[in-house]
């Protein structure tokens, strides 16, 4: 009887939608009707997460330290623009106000466990429906950095939550490669890891559409750890050749110690960086951040942007404002 009812019910659906198609209809109808709150919004990976989840015509809130050009870009795309700390317990509390699922995002900073507490706890009070967790591949108990480490106890507050959680566990991403453009831009490929560490990048769009088909369906994702890399694996010293053959320039690689290089970033008194990067160094001697998946092709249903294609999108960032000039003339 129940079934009959239901069949009866989507019927009348069916037909009251027409032409336009009904299971796409009603999965646009479902998707206005819940919202996704994205922290880190104006980051690397938040900004291109927001832009998906409005494609797919889903309320997103997007939550920013300040109000700048990037949230004002993602407020006049659509999305719900809210201002706060991710340690705050009372800014978390505002933020979380009627959202279905969410997408957590923490830099490469202290505080990492604190925060998961409070987005946990509020998430709990909200009654969120699923949690999107961006960690690091070489998650564990026993990692060197304490920023990884940190990861792997936020994973597990994320699971004594009991809200669904998929926990994103990626490798390098390939926007390292705009991290040290300006020294790309006179022809030094810097790195504070040794050439022979081995990882497939993966560019933060490619994590966006990952991020975003997740929530938007994320049925059977709920308690998956996935381990995500690019479409290729390289060492640094073959990542470099890479680049310098799609700028169609010399690009040796050049490793500094991470002192070094964090002083040449100007980021030389930033000492959780400089541990993370010195235990990322032994990691990479170990393969940790090496590998290759098919699970986000999979999840996206496409392939994923190569390391050409990621140096053409951004050839701007890579090539020196005069030669810019001279190669449009």
């Amino acid at each position: 009887m129940v079934l009959h009812i239901q069949h009866c019910f989507l019927c009348v659906v069916y037909a009251a939608l027409g032409r336009r198609g009904a299971p796409d209809a009603i999965i646009e109808r479902t998707n206005a009707m819940t919202t996704i709150l994205v922290t880190g919004a104006t980051g690397d990976t938040g900004r291109p997460t927001v832009k998906e989840l409005l494609k797919k015509g889903l309320k997103v809130r997007a939550l920013a330290r300040r109000e700048d050009a990037r949230s004002q870009e993602l407020a006049s795309l659509g999305a719900e623009i809210v201002y706060g700390d991710i340690t705050s317990l009372r800014d978390m509390r505002l933020a979380f106000d009627g959202v279905d699922r969410a997408y957590f995002c923490y830099p490469i900073a202290d505080g990492l466990v604190e925060a998961a507490v409070i987005f946990a706890q509020v998430a709990r009070e909200q009654g969120v429906e699923h949690i999107v967790n961006l960690s690091h591949k070489q998650s564990r108990p026993d990692a060197r950095s304490k920023v990884t480490q940190n990861h792997w106890l936020s994973e597990q507050v994320f699971k004594w939550s009991g809200i669904p959680t998929t926990n994103l566990r990626i490798t390098f991403f390939a926007e390292w490669l705009l991290y040290i453009s300006t020294f790309i831009q006179r022809g030094r490929y810097v790195m504070p890891f040794n050439k022979d560490g081995r990882f497939a990048p993966l560019a933060a769009a490619d994590t966006a559409k990952i991020i975003a088909n997740i929530l938007e369906k994320p049925e059977g994702h709920g308690g998956q750890a996935y381990q995500l890399h690019g479409p290729k694996e390289y060492s640094h010293e073959e990542l470099a050749a890479e680049v310098g053959r799609v700028l169609g320039v010399d690009l040796p690689f050049e490793q500094l110690t991470v002192s070094a290089f964090l002083e040449l970033a100007g980021l030389e008194d930033d000492t959780v960086l400089r541990r993370h990067f010195e235990a990322a160094e032994l990691d990479q001697q170990e393969g940790l951040l090496a590998g290759l998946d098919d699970i986000g092709t999979k999840i996206i249903g496409g392939p994923l942007m190569t390391v050409e294609a990621f140096v053409n999108a951004n050839r701007a960032r890579f090539v020196r404002e005069a030669q810019t000039s001279v190669d449009r003339n």
